[in-house]
């Protein structure tokens, strides 16, 4: 089904989904021999959602071969250098002194409970209503506590997210570290741009950003997004990844932000995965990934 202005979603539905598709990535990840990273409560958070391949997945029960084997790993392999990436940043941002952090379509992100948050800071997550309440109740079932003050915001980001962050206790005058992962594919080009003069208007001197930017997604990862989409309908999920996803020319982030005055510093994935001991995959798979950015932004 195609996006709309109005689409709503839960974990195991539309946008929701690939949620749930990340959590299983992060799972699987840190089930690995030498794990790049640890998350304790994917594969809980994935269970609960009971989306049965995805949880088949985390569980072990499903054998995947030939391209699909081939996606999978590619999968987890990029979501566990992009959660690292991102795990960093806010470590960065606290041990700089931030100490308020805001998770922007939070999803099934678990940083307010899993890192190591200095005392005083504060983390928002920003999701659907529907997306916030069923984890907040998984995490609660598990007996899984915050290690940081968790304030979610239950708001779509089309709405007027910022005056409900606002009201939630956010204080736009003191520097903040924000996150926008694999999010900015799921919003029109214009949308993209929107968030970031929200952001940009919240943010004072010395916050900091860290987002992604895929400049070929209206080409290449569309096209790959239709091929898991086939593939994965062979196992009895029903998620077409292309239609979730907006096309249309998008202003370049780093350049946006430069532009809106933050100071920006962009890699490869490629870059990323070095950085981190990692190679990254050859073949046609992950060609739509080579050219994606990790960007962090100082607000000057």
């Amino acid at each position: 089904m195609a996006r709309s202005d109005t689409d709503s979603w839960d974990l195991a539905s539309s946008v929701g989904a690939t949620a749930t598709m990340v959590a299983a990535a992060r799972a699987i990840a840190s089930a690995e021999p030498d794990p790049l990273i640890n998350d304790p409560y994917a594969a809980a958070l994935v269970r609960a959602v009971g989306l049965e391949f995805f949880t088949k997945l985390v569980d072990g029960e499903i054998t995947l071969d030939g391209e699909l084997a081939a996606g999978a790993e590619l999968m987890t392999g990029v979501m566990a250098v992009r959660t690292k990436f991102f795990d960093d940043f806010f470590r960065s941002a606290t041990n700089a002194g931030i100490r308020q952090a805001v998770i922007l379509a939070s999803g099934l992100d678990s940083r307010a409970y899993r890192l190591p948050w200095p005392q005083g800071t504060v983390v928002y997550e920003i999701d659907q209503p529907q997306v916030i309440d069923a984890k907040t109740a998984t995490m609660a079932q598990i007996g899984a506590s915050p290690t940081a003050e968790r304030r979610t915001v239950a708001v779509d980001l089309r709405d007027d997210w910022p005056a409900a962050l606002r009201a939630a206790g956010f204080d736009p005058t003191a520097p903040s570290a924000w996150s926008a992962e694999g999010l900015l594919a799921y919003l029109p080009p214009d949308a993209q741009d929107r968030l970031f003069d929200n952001i940009t208007a919240l943010s004072a001197p010395g916050s900091r950003l860290a987002t992604e930017f895929h400049p070929d997604i209206a080409a290449n990862l569309r096209e790959r997004g239709n091929a898991m989409s086939e593939q994965w309908r062979q196992h009895g999920l029903d998620l077409d990844l292309a239609n979730l996803w907006y096309a249309g020319e998008r202003n370049s982030v780093a350049e946006y932000l430069t532009d809106s005055g933050w100071s920006v510093t962009a890699r490869l994935r490629p870059e990323l995965f070095a950085e981190y001991g990692r190679v990254f995959p050859s073949g046609e798979q992950a060609a739509s990934q080579r050219n994606s950015q990790a960007i962090v932004a100082i607000r000057n």
